[in-house]
Order: C-alpha cells, then sequence, then structure tokens
C-alpha cells in the first residue's frame, strides 16, 4: 500500500509519535481523507490508527486489493476493536481523536469501540505536525509551483474581447486540468467552500464573501457565493486571477492581476504597494519571526502608503495577509494580528497584501513561499506587475 514511500511515510509517524508522547496518549484515530492521505500515502475509506510506539494499522473498507503492512481489512469500525482483542492488542486510555472533523454520532460510536479515559483533539495534532513540511513534502509544492506558473503564463493568449469573467475562468481552469491540475481545493474546515479558485474582474472584487477570503465576489448562485458572476470584461478594470495550484496533491497559492486597457493611478499605486509589502517581509522574515508582526508589517506600509481604506478588501475586509499551505488551503501559520505562530524552517505559506480600489478592482500580489533556514524561498515565479491583456 505504502512501500514505495515507507521512509518518508515513517518520518510523519515518528513526527505525530512525537507530540502524542508530549500528551502521554497511546493511540491516535485518523478517519477524515486529508490525513488518511498524509499518514498513508493514498486515500482509501476506512480508519488509521497509529499507537504512541509502533507502525500505524489500516483498517480499509474500500477499495479492495490493497496490501501491504498493517493493511487489514473490515466492513464496519466496530471490527477494529475485535482485532485488537484477538492480536491481544492494549487499547488507549488516552486517544486522539479528529474531534474537528467527525459528527457527534462518530464520536460515540469511536468512543464505544475504544473506551478511552480521555480523549484529546487529533485535529489540531495532525494540522500541527503538517505545518512543517518534509523535502519530499516540499518537492511537490515546489513541482506545482512550476506547473502553476506555467499555466498563469498561458493567460493573455487565453483572453478573447468580449469575454465574461467566468469565460476566460473557465479558460483557465481548461488550462489548469490539461497541465495536470487536480482540479481539487482542499479547505479545512466546514464554514468555506471554492471551486478550482477565483477571477476577480472590477467592482465584483468588493462585493463582500460570507468567508475570510481576502477578496470576495458574488459567484454565480447563492449557494456558493464566491468568485465570479459573469461580468463582462471591460475598458479599465482589474482581473485579479487566484486559482489553486494543486497538481500534487500539495497546493501553491498564486495571484495576479491584469487589466482590461489602462487602470487609475491609484490601482497602479496600491499595486506597487503591494510589491514593496512582498518585499519587506521577504526581506526580514526568518525562521523565529511571530507571524503576527508580519501581519503588522504590511498593515503599518499599506497605512503608510495612504492606502489602508482599501487594504485586505474595501466593503469588507480579511483579518490576515497570509496563510500556510499545503494538503490544505489553509493551513498553518497564519499571518493574523493574534496569530500565536512562529515562522519555522520548513512551513509553507502563501503572502497576500491586496488591496480593492472602488470602481476598478482588486490589485496585489500572492506568492506561495518555503520557510528556510537563511529566509524565505519564493515557489511561484512569474511575472507580477500588471499586465493589460489588450
Amino acid at each position: 500500500m505504502f512501500q514505495d514511500r515507507i521512509k518518508e511515510l515513517r518520518l510523519r509517524w515518528e513526527k505525530l509519535q512525537s507530540k502524542m508522547k508530549d500528551e502521554a496518549a497511546q493511540g491516535l484515530l485518523i478517519t477524515s481523507n486529508v490525513n488518511l492521505y498524509y499518514v498513508s500515502g493514498r486515500v482509501f475509506s476506512g480508519y488509521a490508527y497509529l499507537p504512541a510506539e509502533g507502525d500505524p494499522l489500516f483498517f480499509v473498507r474500500r477499495p479492495v486489493g490493497l496490501s501491504g503492512q498493517g493493511v487489514v481489512y473490515v466492513r464496519k469500525p466496530e471490527e477494529i476493536g475485535e482485532y485488537f482483542r484477538q492480536h491481544g492488542l492494549t487499547m488507549p486510555k488516552a486517544l486522539y481523536l479528529e474531534t474537528d472533523a467527525i459528527s457527534h454520532n462518530e464520536y460515540l460510536r469511536y468512543e464505544a469501540i475504544f473506551h478511552p479515559e480521555t480523549v484529546l483533539n487529533g485535529t489540531a495534532l495532525l494540522r500541527q505536525a503538517r505545518n512543517l513540511k518534509t523535502d519530499w513534502e516540499l518537492a511537490q509544492i515546489r513541482r506545482s509551483g512550476v506547473l502553476h506558473t506555467q499555466v498563469y503564463e498561458t493567460i493573455p493568449s487565453l483572453y478573447r474581447s468580449g469575454m465574461t469573467d467566468i469565460e476566460l475562468s473557465i479558460e483557465i481552469e481548461r488550462q489548469s486540468r490539461l497541465a495536470g491540475s487536480l482540479g481539487l481545493f482542499r479547505i479545512f474546515g466546514q464554514s468555506m467552500e471554492i471551486f478550482m479558485g477565483s477571477l476577480l474582474a472590477g467592482e465584483n472584487a468588493d462585493n463582500p464573501s460570507p468567508y475570510d477570503f481576502a477578496m470576495g465576489g458574488a459567484g454565480q448562485d447563492p449557494s456558493l457565493p464566491v468568485g465570479g458572476n459573469g461580468t463582462p470584461l471591460r475598458e479599465g478594470m482589474a482581473v485579479m486571477v487566484d486559482m489553486g495550484g494543486n497538481f500534487t496533491g500539495y497546493t501553491t497559492d498564486m495571484s495576479r492581476v491584469f487589466s482590461i486597457g489602462t487602470l487609475t493611478d491609484l490601482a497602479y499605486r496600491a499595486h506597487e504597494c503591494s510589491l514593496s509589502i512582498q518585499h519587506e517581509i521577504e526581506r526580514t522574515a526568518r525562521p523565529g519571526t511571530p507571524a503576527k508582526d508580519l501581519y503588522n508589517l504590511a498593515v503599518e506600509m499599506a497605512a503608510e502608503a495612504g492606502l489602508a481604506d482599501y487594504f485586505m478588501g474595501h466593503t469588507q475586509k480579511a483579518g490576515f495577509v497570509g496563510h500556510g499551505i499545503g494538503i490544505e488551503i489553509n493551513e498553518g501559520p497564519v499571518l493574523a494580528p493574534r496569530s500565536k505562530d512562529v515562522l519555522t524552517e520548513s512551513m509553507v505559506f502563501a503572502l497576500e497584501p491586496k488591496f480593492v480600489i472602488p470602481g476598478v478592482g482588486a490589485v496585489g500580489i500572492e506568492n506561495s513561499f518555503a520557510v528556510r533556514k537563511e529566509g524565505l524561498e519564493k515557489l511561484t515565479l512569474c511575472e507580477e506587475k500588471i499586465l493589460s491583456l489588450k
């Protein structure tokens, strides 16, 4: 099942087990697709059980045909308890469950199987572990960054006069799929949804979103109120492309701005301010830097430029300027005013200082960065100035 990446996976198991021992926990039960992928190297229907010592067990329901060390086929989770009894395994007194991802009924079911004295938050444990990427994971993110960039470089050739934002978005989505995009935009939590990303043109960028996104957009339907809404692309309009870069199971995040003809001086000034914020954060961020300090730096620079009213939204503002990325688009660290995160080597995050200019649209930049010992490594490398599409 996972022999081709056993050394890589063992690094992850040991990272989790080290954190488990800190809390004197004996076991971790994993049920969500994202974390099953993280600990096994693939998504399957079933459960992974990681003890505080030793290799995990993979209790598989579907698909048939998986094999390898630790693979056990089951029809229902109660058979996990039966397996423990038959093989003389000790039930954990302190058990981690993905309490932020499972239903109340699932919680009760697992509790009845294991009878733990204490249940701990496995979601937080797994997200904390996933914040620090291995060399293999960094390679997957770099690969996504290369392909993401190649897609963005084709955008000027995809534009046709008379297009709407949706029509241009569809062409970019098609190009992404042809380049190998998995087409899946994974987001942690149940309160945020989006398709392959967002393309915001003109005033639609100022439409507030129910989600804590830097930019909103009305969307095409109240059932998914975010992103493009059919706005015709017209002269003097800014077009911000913020499409996900999931080509490897690990995503990059990147935004670029295009114009239909010429924008206002205020829009260009705000875009330059965004680039200056990015440059200053690139220059100063190091392992050990508090994430909130980078947020405060960005806010201060926007205010000093006289652009505070437009920074990170206009009608509605986002409460961050950056977020961790990996298997999901919203991992740690979070660059926000009350963030307790501290930059650590091998973290990966997207930095997105952006502005919304009324009557024009969204401008600014977003790139993905890896935290290295000597500073930040930019992973999304393509033209950063505003490019005119006509």
